[in-house]
Protein backbone atom coordinates (compact mmCIF):
# COMPACT_ATOMS: atom_id res chain seq x y z
CA UNK A 1 0.00 0.00 0.00
CA UNK A 2 1.56 3.44 -1.13
CA UNK A 3 0.03 5.73 1.27
CA UNK A 4 0.74 3.25 4.19
CA UNK A 5 3.28 5.75 5.82
CA UNK A 6 0.36 8.71 5.66
CA UNK A 7 -2.47 6.55 6.77
CA UNK A 8 -0.51 4.94 9.62
CA UNK A 9 0.51 8.42 11.29
CA UNK A 10 -2.78 10.19 11.08
CA UNK A 11 -6.29 9.02 13.09
CA UNK A 12 -8.51 10.50 10.02
CA UNK A 13 -12.17 10.59 12.58
CA UNK A 14 -9.77 13.37 14.47
CA UNK A 15 -7.98 15.57 11.53
CA UNK A 16 -9.51 17.46 8.22
CA UNK A 17 -6.76 16.15 6.03
CA UNK A 18 -7.75 13.76 3.40
CA UNK A 19 -7.13 10.04 3.58
CA UNK A 20 -6.71 10.26 0.11
CA UNK A 21 -6.02 7.56 -2.88
CA UNK A 22 -3.40 6.90 -4.96
CA UNK A 23 -4.06 8.46 -8.45
CA UNK A 24 -3.30 7.10 -11.50
CA UNK A 25 -2.19 10.49 -13.53
CA UNK A 26 -0.63 13.22 -12.15
CA UNK A 27 -0.99 16.99 -13.63
CA UNK A 28 2.55 18.14 -12.85
CA UNK A 29 1.07 20.60 -10.08
CA UNK A 30 3.47 21.29 -6.97
CA UNK A 31 2.23 22.99 -4.10
CA UNK A 32 4.45 24.91 -1.26
CA UNK A 33 2.03 24.64 2.89
CA UNK A 34 3.68 27.08 5.33
CA UNK A 35 3.03 24.27 8.64
CA UNK A 36 3.20 25.81 11.74
CA UNK A 37 3.89 22.86 13.89
CA UNK A 38 5.70 22.48 16.57
CA UNK A 39 8.21 24.65 14.53
CA UNK A 40 7.30 26.71 11.59
CA UNK A 41 8.50 25.18 8.41
CA UNK A 42 7.45 24.45 4.84
CA UNK A 43 6.10 21.40 3.19
CA UNK A 44 7.18 21.18 -0.88
CA UNK A 45 5.13 18.76 -2.91
CA UNK A 46 5.88 17.56 -6.36
CA UNK A 47 3.01 15.56 -7.88
CA UNK A 48 4.92 12.52 -9.42
CA UNK A 49 5.55 8.54 -9.92
CA UNK A 50 5.16 7.45 -6.50
CA UNK A 51 7.99 5.35 -7.86
CA UNK A 52 10.40 7.84 -9.17
CA UNK A 53 13.09 7.40 -6.52
CA UNK A 54 13.08 3.72 -6.79
CA UNK A 55 14.26 4.07 -10.49
CA UNK A 56 17.44 3.04 -11.83
CA UNK A 57 17.51 4.89 -14.50
CA UNK A 58 18.33 9.17 -15.04
CA UNK A 59 17.12 11.28 -17.60
CA UNK A 60 13.88 13.43 -18.84
CA UNK A 61 10.50 13.04 -18.30
CA UNK A 62 9.90 10.76 -21.00
CA UNK A 63 11.84 7.87 -18.97
CA UNK A 64 9.76 7.87 -16.24
CA UNK A 65 7.88 4.98 -15.45
CA UNK A 66 4.00 4.86 -15.65
CA UNK A 67 2.19 4.09 -12.28
CA UNK A 68 0.22 5.29 -9.54
CA UNK A 69 0.89 8.81 -8.35
CA UNK A 70 1.35 10.59 -5.21
CA UNK A 71 2.72 14.23 -3.66
CA UNK A 72 6.29 13.29 -2.56
CA UNK A 73 6.87 15.34 -0.09
CA UNK A 74 9.68 17.52 1.78
CA UNK A 75 9.71 19.55 4.72
CA UNK A 76 12.04 22.63 4.59
CA UNK A 77 12.46 24.57 7.57
CA UNK A 78 13.57 27.51 6.12
CA UNK A 79 11.14 27.29 2.84
CA UNK A 80 11.90 27.01 -0.62
CA UNK A 81 15.16 29.97 -1.67
CA UNK A 82 13.32 32.49 -3.95
CA UNK A 83 16.98 33.18 -4.98
CA UNK A 84 19.59 31.29 -7.19
CA UNK A 85 22.37 29.87 -5.27
CA UNK A 86 20.91 30.16 -1.65
CA UNK A 87 20.79 26.03 -0.06
CA UNK A 88 18.12 25.05 2.24
CA UNK A 89 17.98 21.87 3.64
CA UNK A 90 14.80 19.47 2.77
CA UNK A 91 14.20 16.56 4.62
CA UNK A 92 11.63 14.16 2.89
CA UNK A 93 8.81 12.67 4.52
CA UNK A 94 6.34 10.45 3.82
CA UNK A 95 4.23 10.47 0.39
CA UNK A 96 0.91 11.90 0.87
CA UNK A 97 -2.26 11.64 -1.30
CA UNK A 98 -2.46 13.78 -4.48
CA UNK A 99 -6.10 15.43 -2.54
CA UNK A 100 -3.69 17.04 -0.09
CA UNK A 101 -2.73 19.52 -2.72
CA UNK A 102 -5.63 21.49 -1.75
CA UNK A 103 -5.39 20.94 2.11
CA UNK A 104 -5.38 23.62 4.09
CA UNK A 105 -6.68 24.11 7.87
CA UNK A 106 -5.86 23.35 11.23
CA UNK A 107 -4.22 19.65 12.22
CA UNK A 108 -5.93 19.79 16.10
CA UNK A 109 -4.12 19.31 19.03
CA UNK A 110 -2.28 15.79 19.78
CA UNK A 111 -2.22 14.55 15.84
CA UNK A 112 0.37 14.03 14.38
CA UNK A 113 1.35 17.79 12.62
CA UNK A 114 -0.91 19.73 14.74
CA UNK A 115 -0.95 22.95 13.63
CA UNK A 116 -2.19 25.65 11.26
CA UNK A 117 -1.17 24.45 7.48
CA UNK A 118 -1.67 27.10 4.77
CA UNK A 119 -1.11 26.89 0.95
CA UNK A 120 1.68 29.59 0.86
CA UNK A 121 2.32 29.09 -3.05
CA UNK A 122 1.27 26.40 -5.64
CA UNK A 123 1.45 25.66 -9.34
CA UNK A 124 2.98 23.99 -12.38
CA UNK A 125 6.24 22.21 -12.38
CA UNK A 126 8.01 20.72 -15.56
CA UNK A 127 10.03 18.08 -14.77
CA UNK A 128 13.26 18.73 -16.63
CA UNK A 129 16.08 15.46 -15.26
CA UNK A 130 16.30 13.49 -12.61
CA UNK A 131 18.16 10.56 -11.29
CA UNK A 132 18.47 8.16 -7.74
CA UNK A 133 20.25 11.16 -5.85
CA UNK A 134 18.43 14.31 -8.08
CA UNK A 135 15.34 15.78 -9.05
CA UNK A 136 15.35 19.25 -12.18
CA UNK A 137 12.32 20.80 -12.16
CA UNK A 138 11.11 24.14 -13.31
CA UNK A 139 8.54 26.13 -11.37
CA UNK A 140 5.75 28.35 -12.62
CA UNK A 141 3.98 29.30 -9.11
CA UNK A 142 2.57 32.66 -7.97
CA UNK A 143 5.77 32.79 -5.96
CA UNK A 144 8.21 30.72 -7.22
CA UNK A 145 9.43 30.64 -11.09
CA UNK A 146 12.42 29.49 -12.28
CA UNK A 147 14.83 26.26 -12.51
CA UNK A 148 15.28 24.71 -9.23
CA UNK A 149 17.08 21.37 -8.18
CA UNK A 150 16.59 18.91 -5.40
CA UNK A 151 19.59 17.03 -4.11
CA UNK A 152 19.94 13.99 -2.25
CA UNK A 153 22.88 13.87 -0.26
CA UNK A 154 24.12 10.22 0.74
CA UNK A 155 22.80 7.39 -0.34
CA UNK A 156 19.49 6.14 0.94
CA UNK A 157 19.43 9.45 3.45
CA UNK A 158 16.37 11.67 3.47
CA UNK A 159 18.42 14.50 3.70
CA UNK A 160 18.33 16.71 0.61
CA UNK A 161 19.37 20.38 -0.65
CA UNK A 162 16.57 22.35 -2.26
CA UNK A 163 18.17 25.47 -4.58
CA UNK A 164 17.58 27.78 -6.83
CA UNK A 165 19.56 27.82 -10.27
CA UNK A 166 21.49 30.31 -11.61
Amino acid sequence: MLLKNYQKKRKFDKTPEPKGAVKIKGKNRFVVHKHQASHLHYDFRLELPARIAAQNVAGGPDKIEKGPVVLKSWAVPKGIPAVAGIKHLAVQVEDHPVDYISFHGIIPKGNYGAGKVEIWDKGKFKLIEFGRTFLKIELSGKKLKGKYILTRFGQGNKNWLVFKMK
